[in-house]
């Protein structure tokens, strides 16, 4: 799978005949948007978020599919920031569809994922690493009255660091934003993935659940 920025509000990702056995998705999945071919789609906006910073907080996404010589496929995948327009453009498409259906039996379009909010970001969470607690406790004061959303404090005992993962909750994006960039000058911004978090888990030491900012920032 490979996935490219074309702009701000466009991705494109290839997949291969491949990247679809792996997942057990059939191409007819896509068209329809079925949980795995929905799955697909959220690890790609995903994976284009941490390559990219393609962010897609609370905007319906249109997603297109090009057939490709060698039963490649490629979605390409546009916010829709003005989500009034959908109506116009897809009307103008109901015709076509219909008789590219009668030619090849795959539409070009994905007409049931139009518009559709994948809450893939709606909640994004960010990992930051922290060489002591100091570090922690500065930024906690920097953040105050600001940031008011869930973070969990994890230290590795075995590396001797401290790890916040924190939530955009029910900050806007461009607030979360502004958190992450005050974060960074007082940590070392980690790739966050769901494996991450569920090593520190189990192998971490939780030491405040949900609200770490908040509470260090009382101390």
């Amino acid at each position: 799978m490979k996935i490219e920025k074309v702009n701000e509000n466009q991705i494109r990702c290839t997949l291969s005949k491949k990247d679809l056995a792996d997942r057990q998705i059939k191409l007819s999945e896509l068209a329809y948007g079925s949980e795995k071919a929905k799955g697909l789609f959220r690890d790609m906006i995903e994976q284009a978020n941490y390559e990219f910073g393609f962010e897609a907080d609370d905007i319906p996404l249109m997603i297109e599919a090009i057939p490709l010589s060698g039963e490649n496929i490629i979605l390409q995948i546009t916010k829709v920031e003005y989500p009034e327009e959908l109506d116009t453009r897809f009307s103008k498409f109901s015709e076509m569809e219909e008789e590219e259906e009668e030619v090849t039996g795959e539409s070009s379009i994905l007409p049931e994922l139009q518009g559709e909010k994948l809450d893939v970001l709606s909640n994004l969470t960010k990992l930051f690493e922290f060489k002591n607690l100091e570090q922690v406790e500065r930024l906690a004061q920097v953040l105050g009255g600001f940031y008011e959303g869930e973070n969990d404090l994890y230290k590795d005992e075995l590396k001797n660091r401290l790890y916040l993962l924190v939530q955009k909750s029910s900050h806007t994006p461009e607030e979360f934003n502004k958190v992450c960039n005050v974060i960074s000058e007082y940590a070392v911004h980690r790739k966050y993935v769901p494996a991450k978090e569920a090593f520190l888990k189990e192998h971490g030491k939780l030491l405040v659940k949900g609200n770490a900012l908040q509470i260090l920032e009382n101390i």
